[in-house]
């Protein structure tokens, strides 16, 4: 590392993560020259840490001579607490969605300027698509995204909209006026649409999750091709995300003191 001075006092960790926060949804694999490009750090600093991380199971190294993020970091990622127990209550409605649909089922919950996916139920009959467990979704392309930014606090469209709207498809909303105006209808009708936003050929539609104090847990959406029947499908993601946000509003039942035979006196 002589010789860059920028570099010279970071520690490890934070170079790790430096290069880790290369890798997003657009650029889900990267060559060791987009690693140091996109990171900022030496090309032997990279180096050294994308073969530790691939050593780790981190990162994978494919066969066209890319570095992609490894099950491991999703494996850790999932264990978790601060989602399971929303990823509990969610599973059997997710399972059900499927079945009714044959289409992804996601779960999604607010992380900085993405949506992250924590749960994701799918089969060879879905539409394709560029979800993956783990993974970071767009806020301003995606049905869950949406309605992470409609009930969430105002100051976060304001970020996504100063970060910039990248365009995914001729159909994404890139100008502010029109996702803002966008973002106000899903907070009035509590359903998030992007239609071949951020993938032609597919649409999103996604409802909001609360707990018993009416703050946003996540989101939960489906991914369906473009000629499904949407509103079917948004009626079946309304109904299901009523049911998890009610299950969530649920106080935790009390002990029985009369059970097993047990009595006061």
């Amino acid at each position: 590392m002589a010789g860059n001075s920028r570099d010279s006092g970071r520690s490890t960790l934070d170079r790790t993560f430096t290069l880790l926060d290369a890798f997003t949804l657009a650029k889900p694999s990267l060559r060791l020259t987009d690693l140091v490009e996109l990171s900022g750090l030496p090309r032997s600093t990279c180096h050294r840490i994308a073969i530790e991380l691939v050593e780790l199971g981190v990162l994978e190294y494919t066969d066209d001579g890319r570095y992609a993020v490894g099950l491991r970091l999703w494996s850790l990622a999932s264990s978790s607490p601060r989602h399971q127990e929303l990823r509990r209550v969610a599973a059997p409605f997710m399972a059900d969605l499927y079945e009714a649909t044959g289409e992804n089922v996601q779960l999604a919950v607010p992380d900085g300027l993405v949506a992250r996916v924590v749960e994701k139920v799918s089969g060879p009959g879905s539409v394709r698509n560029v979800t993956t467990p783990g993974g970071p979704l767009s806020l301003h392309c995606t049905g869950v995204g949406k309605v992470i930014l409609a009930f969430s606090e105002p100051s976060l469209l304001s970020q996504v909209l100063d970060a910039g709207l990248e365009r995914h498809t001729a159909y994404t909303l890139v100008e502010p006026g029109r996702l803002t105006a966008n973002i106000a209808q899903v907070r009035q009708t509590s359903l998030g649409w992007a239609i071949e936003e951020l993938t032609l050929g597919a649409c999103s539609v996604a409802a909001p999750l609360f707990d018993a104090q009416g703050e946003l847990k996540g989101a939960l959406g489906i991914v369906a091709r473009s000629s499904a029947n949407l509103e079917r499908v948004s009626s079946a993601v309304r109904m299901a995300a009523l049911s998890v946000s009610r299950l969530l509003a649920s106080p935790p039942a009390l002990p029985d003191p009369h059970r097993h035979g047990r009595t006061s006196h």
